[in-house]
């Protein structure tokens, strides 16, 4: 039997032929059909019930009933600066600082290494040092960080046989980062922090060390430049936008969590207690959603800066 005789069907027949040739000839239909799923959860979903909620922040809460008086007014937005309430603000904006300003310094060195001297080998052990704390539960690391703060824990331990007892005590009676012990401290907060986060700020530093050409290095040195002067005229500049990628995901992830905060940590609120106890305990919704607007305000301001630094770039 000739393959002349079989009565095979024309490959162009069929609706879902003609449409795979339409979507072939068509480029931008077939982008927009992939994409339109995805823009529609993103939208109606996500941003849909964001906006909602930071809607109600021109509303205002009746003090005597407890219900909202659904009427505009800027009087929920005005309470942000108030005393104590901006004391939440400042307070969650600087913590957020120094978590980001401690992952870049640990992070510097850890990613300059694996970018100019690592091996294959030693830089695939690398990506898993740094990723494999992300593959354990979050809630499981933050109550092993409590354990090692407690003042019965390894780290107190640890400090008395090296006999630094009384250096611990000491910091430990400071106003402002001390407390009864690490774990109920702002020094155990900004430690547990700065480990959950400290990977997001390897990766983006250490790609953009690798884009640093060595020529230039070396060109730097055979000039005359010192390591120091190298380090601050050559290497650092380049690699400023990892950094700032790296601070992008430190500051934020910072800025908005709760959970930290409520295991470790004082009983001074920060921006995420404050939404979480103002939408539940209080029921004061208005109050929530104008707290919530803190951190998509600081945000916008921080990634408009960090784009004229080209860290879009290190992502």
């Amino acid at each position: 039997m000739s393959l002349s005789t079989l009565d095979l069907p024309d490959p162009h027949d069929g609706a879902l032929r003609r449409l795979s040739d339409l979507l072939v000839r068509r480029a931008r239909l077939l982008t927009l059909l992939l994409l339109v799923p995805p823009l529609l959860w993103l939208g109606l979903v996500y941003l849909g019930s964001l906006f909602v909620f930071l809607g109600q922040s021109i509303f205002s809460i009746d003090e005597f009933s407890g219900t909202i008086v659904r009427e505009p007014t800027t009087a929920t937005l005005l309470e942000l600066f108030r005393p104590a309430n901006f004391d939440i603000v400042q307070r969650t904006v600087a913590i957020a600082a120094v978590v980001t300003l401690l992952c870049a310094i640990i992070a510097f060195p850890i990613a300059y290494y694996a970018a100019r001297y690592a091996g294959p080998r030693v830089k695939a052990g690398f990506y898993l040092a740094v990723m494999m704390p992300l593959w354990s539960s979050y809630l499981v690391k933050i109550y092993g960080w409590k354990l090692l703060l407690a003042k019965e824990g390894a780290i107190g331990w640890f400090a008395g046989r090296l006999g630094l007892g009384g250096a611990l005590e000491a910091w430990l009676a400071l106003p402002l980062v001390g407390g009864p012990s690490l774990s109920v401290s702002y020094t155990g907060m900004v430690l547990t922090f700065t480990y959950l986060w400290l990977p997001f700020m390897i990766l983006p530093v250490q790609a953009a060390l690798e884009r640093v050409p060595a020529h230039l290095i070396e060109a730097a040195g055979d000039l005359g430049a010192a390591p120091g002067l190298v380090f601050r005229t050559v290497i650092l500049p380049l690699a400023m936008p990892g950094v700032v990628a790296g601070a992008i995901f430190t500051f934020s992830l910072t800025l908005g969590d709760y959970i930290v905060p409520q295991i470790i940590g004082t009983s001074a609120l920060v921006l995420g207690q404050a939404v979480y106890m103002q939408q539940g305990t209080a029921g004061n919704v208005p109050l929530a959603a104008a707290f919530s607007l803190v951190p998509i305000l600081v945000m916008a301001l921080f990634l408009t800066l960090a784009k004229r630094t080209g860290a879009f770039d290190a992502l």
